[in-house]
């Protein structure tokens, strides 16, 4: 029967599970956001503007982290804000990082650049040649596995994100009917 105890208690533990793993993950996204602005840990990149667009969005921060509080109040919020972080980190890793490359291998004059330089590289993918990784980006140092770490980490807990709410959603559902038939 719907209107038991037992389900009405079940759904409020629900709740309040989905409501620490909510803040978590926000927690979380908001760090791994973060750490992806100080590659290797150097301030400089961040003072010289040498950070790349997808990081410096910060979806992690606000659609991941900041929204992910907020859906405590609404859940259309919350759901906007793990698909914004879920796309903006799923196109940076299509785009690889923004790192100082050797041009002159794509357009034979020596020219060295800021830029994405995996994202000219149509017949390869860098995710899987991971020859690429250390000798495409000449600075930061281990600029591809940076990157590749914490979006991969931000695309996860964006996906755990959008799990947790549609799990919210039913179960505020099921609160709801619950609450309802027992009146």
């Amino acid at each position: 029967m719907l209107s038991s105890p037992d389900a009405m208690a079940c759904s409020r533990t629900c709740s309040r599970i989905l409501g620490l793993s909510l803040g978590t993950t926000a927690l979380f996204a908001a760090g791994a956001n973060l750490v992806l602005l100080f590659p290797n840990w150097d301030v400089t990149y961040l003072l010289r503007g040498l950070i790349g667009r997808h990081a410096m969005l910060g979806s992690g921060l606000w659609g991941g982290g900041l929204m992910m509080f907020i859906a405590l109040l609404s859940g259309s919020l919350a759901i906007l804000g793990a698909l914004i972080c879920f796309i903006t980190s799923g196109v940076a890793l299509k785009d690889g990082p923004f790192c100082m490359f050797d041009a002159s291998s794509f357009n034979q004059t020596q020219d060295w650049k800021y830029g994405y330089p995996f994202q000219d590289l149509h017949n390869r993918n860098y995710l899987y040649d991971d020859s690429l990784w250390n000798s495409v980006c000449l600075e930061p140092s281990k600029a591809v596995i940076w990157h590749v770490s914490f979006f991969s980490m931000l695309l996860c807990i964006s996906l755990l994100q959008i799990l947790l709410v549609v799990i919210h959603f039913f179960n505020s559902f099921l609160g709801l009917f619950c609450s309802l038939c027992d009146k």
